[in-house]
């Protein structure tokens, strides 16, 4: 096999990696009874079957020394050089690290491996033909273990293969995988398949004969071959449209290759003529290609026989690529830009893994992105110069903000979809031209997280909010542990240094920043580590040295403290009330009113309050809600909205209740400036004749 394709030289040095192999194995076999060395052998026959380079086969035939022998990396590299050794390193575990938990392994162990493929894309097509191997010889293990792999690979690796066009390997890998999974079912659909078979075989011949001639009477050239769909597929069909196995196995799909893209389209309108079209089936794939570089044209058209019939039309090279993906054609060439259309999607699609690695938290926040991102069915939008766009499907206007640039993302306040403003929230449709419209002001809002559909934008929302509360939590640590600290007659920049590094090493921060941070989020209490602070390692507080507590200075809310003060949604306070502070952990300081009836179960805890007042000039908006009993007369809820949106206030909800038939209650949530500011839409209110009684919600 090897010398097909591969020069003499070459094959040798393949040959001295398996007596290597072979050596470092001896005396090890695999639950089979075989001796190990087969498997690194089969997995390198799988890669040589797709004409692999020498130095894919020779990692094929070692992925396993480093992992399952005393072998170190070392010797790999001195050996075979240092590219076999980090591909073989890429693929091995990570057995020698401790984690909590398996689940925590498996997400680094995969990690790690994704990491590795973005430096170089053979490992993972190693680590895929050694997954093709241990499935096929799967039924060796025990039956739960057989089930968990099966289901790795249907989550992950299958997913990865058809990521990278790679659709033989990913049709095996799937059927493997879901007789293992899922064997009573797997069985049931194979003996229905069995079955069905001879009841299509003479309708698969009538219309692959007339497409046949309908090619010859035209004079076009083209291969017809009648397509089976594989068991996976019926049974992913089944479950996902709820349809029975009759309606799946109702359609009839033929594949028809060509020797040109003009003849694609040429033959596209052959079979239009011999066939109705059914519309809205037809795709062009070939004019804007997959997201892993798919290209094909697909019909699907009324038969005479009452069945629908699917029609793919591609050229030999398109059959090749959708068959091997990236490994098509295979000519490594590291960091160089050319190769097939898979091949430069696929370090597109490694570009940003390796962005969602960056702001990813931890291996397991890693490993869910990315599964996200595997299972894309694509939309395609248009930016406002004509560049064609690929997203998933349901994908929003952040994410197509974010697929643009990370920066472009984080500025984003509003969109045009075909010249119209619309949502951020609005999902992308098929041929939709996009305007991102950019504020430098401007930062990711939280609520993005529930609606946006990428990974790309998740990780970059939730980086850019943990940076932000990171830094809003430390100024306001800094605030809270000032005003302590006033009562030692002191200040953080005035402290000893030795009185700092003392603190922070007993509570094993690093950096005075994170001890702010963790006040500022309410996980320490500021007059416990102010006093700390104020002591130092080897001194007794000094009686006298504390001010009297009625000096104490209030902590001033300016409103643009951001995410760590919060306001209570119980009494919603705003400028001008009297307020509390309540320290809670993780969230800061929660601003209440002082006649709050939850304040009541705190004033036996006072180590939990701070004190709190308004700025003299405090910025933004306050929610409030008011309570309003109005007549039941038509355009109330209108002449009512009408007056609060004159009065420069927004509505951020509205509940209507009937009390009897002539009366009906409002509750509204408004954004207000202050008190002053409330007064006066209360005011306009009362002198509405619709209005009964007006008054602020106390709850």
């Amino acid at each position: 096999m090897l010398e097909d394709y591969l020069e003499p030289d070459q094959i040798s040095e393949v040959y001295r990696a398996y007596l290597f192999g072979a050596e470092a194995h001896d005396g090890q076999s695999r639950k089979t009874g075989e001796p190990y060395i087969y498997h690194p052998v089969a997995v390198a026959r799988i890669l040589a079957e797709m004409r692999m380079d020498p130095k894919s086969l020779i990692a094929a035939l070692l992925h396993d020394v480093i992992e399952d022998t005393p072998t170190a990396k070392e010797q790999l590299t001195k050996k075979f050089g240092a590219e076999v050794a980090e591909l073989v390193d890429g693929v091995s575990k990570l057995d020698t690290i401790e984690f909590e938990s398996k689940v925590e392994l498996q997400a680094e162990n995969f990690r790690k491996m994704m990491m590795a493929m973005t430096r170089d894309i053979r490992v993972i097509l190693v680590k895929l033909a050694d997954r093709l191997h241990n499935m096929r010889t799967l039924k060796i293990m025990r039956p739960e273990k057989r089930r968990r792999i099966a289901r790795e690979t249907l989550d992950i690796y299958s997913p990865i293969a058809n990521r990278l066009g790679m659709n033989k390997m990913r049709l095996e890998l799937e059927e493997l995988g879901f007789e293992a999974a899922y064997p009573l079912r797997h069985r049931v659909l194979e003996a229905r398949m069995r079955s069905a078979r001879g009841n299509r075989k003479e309708i698969v011949t009538k219309i692959e004969r007339s497409i046949k001639e309908r090619l010859k009477l035209e004079g076009l050239k083209g291969t017809v071959v009648g397509r089976e769909k594989h068991l996976y597929g019926i049974y992913n069909k089944m479950r996902i449209k709820h349809l029975p196995f009759n309606e799946v196995m109702d359609v009839y799909a033929f594949r028809i290759i060509v020797d040109s893209v003009d003849m694609c389209y040429r033959i596209l309108g052959a079979v239009h003529n011999l066939y109705k079209p059914v519309p809205g089936k037809f795709k062009d794939y070939i004019a804007i290609p997959k997201v892993n570089g798919y290209q094909s044209l697909h019909t699907v058209l009324f038969s005479p026989f009452g069945v629908p019939i699917e029609v793919q039309i591609r050229t030999e090279d398109m059959d090749k690529v959708a068959e091997a993906g990236i490994a098509a054609h295979w000519l490594y060439k590291s960091g160089d830009e050319s190769g097939n259309n898979a091949q430069v999607r696929a370090r597109q699609w490694l570009l940003d893994v390796l962005e969602i690695q960056q702001h990813a938290g931890n291996s397991m926040e890693f490993l869910e992105n990315v599964k996200i991102d595997l299972f894309p069915d694509e939309v395609y939008v248009f930016s406002p110069k004509g560049d064609i766009m690929e997203l998933p499907r349901g994908a929003t206007a952040v994410d197509f903000a974010y697929s643009v640039h990370t920066d472009v993302g984080n500025q984003c306040v509003a969109v045009k979809i075909d010249r119209r403003l619309m949502p951020l929230r609005t999902e992308l449709r098929n041929g939709q031209t996009v305007e991102i419209i950019t504020s430098p002001t401007a930062r990711p809002n939280p609520v993005w997280l529930n609606f946006v559909h990428t990974a790309k934008a998740r990780t970059n929302i939730r980086h850019f909010l943990k940076n932000l509360q990171q830094d809003e939590a430390t100024q306001l640590g800094e605030r809270l542990l000032n005003r302590c600290l006033e009562e030692f007659g002191t200040s953080i920049k005035e402290l000893p240094k030795k009185n700092t590094l003392h603190v922070l090493k007993s509570f094993k921060y690093k950096k005075l920043e994170y001890l702010l941070a963790d006040v500022g989020l309410g996980n320490r209490m500021p007059i416990i580590m102010a006093r700390l602070l104020a002591q130092g390692p080897d001194e007794e507080l000094k009686a006298g040295v504390s001010k009297k507590s009625d000096d104490k200075r209030p902590l001033a809310i300016k409103g643009t403290e951001g995410t760590v003060v919060s306001y209570a949604k119980c009494c919603y306070p705003i400028p001008g009330d009297e307020i509390l502070g309540l320290v809670t952990a993780g969230r800061g300081v929660v601003i209440h009113r002082e006649n709050c009836n939850n304040v009541a179960e705190y004033k036996n805890k006072p180590e939990k309050w701070i004190d709190v007042s308004w700025e003299d000039n405090v910025e933004g908006e306050f929610s409030v809600v008011v309570r309003a009993i109005v007549l039941n007369q038509r355009g109330v809820l209108a002449t009512i909205a009408a007056t609060i949106s004159d009065m420069d206030a927004n509505i951020e909800n509205v509940v209507m209740d009937e009390r009897d038939g002539q009366h009906s209650t409002l509750t509204l949530t408004i954004t207000v400036e202050d008190r002053k500011h409330l007064a006066r839409i209360m005011r306009r209110l009362r002198h509405s004749d619709m209005v009964i009684r007006l008054s602020r919600s106390h709850k």
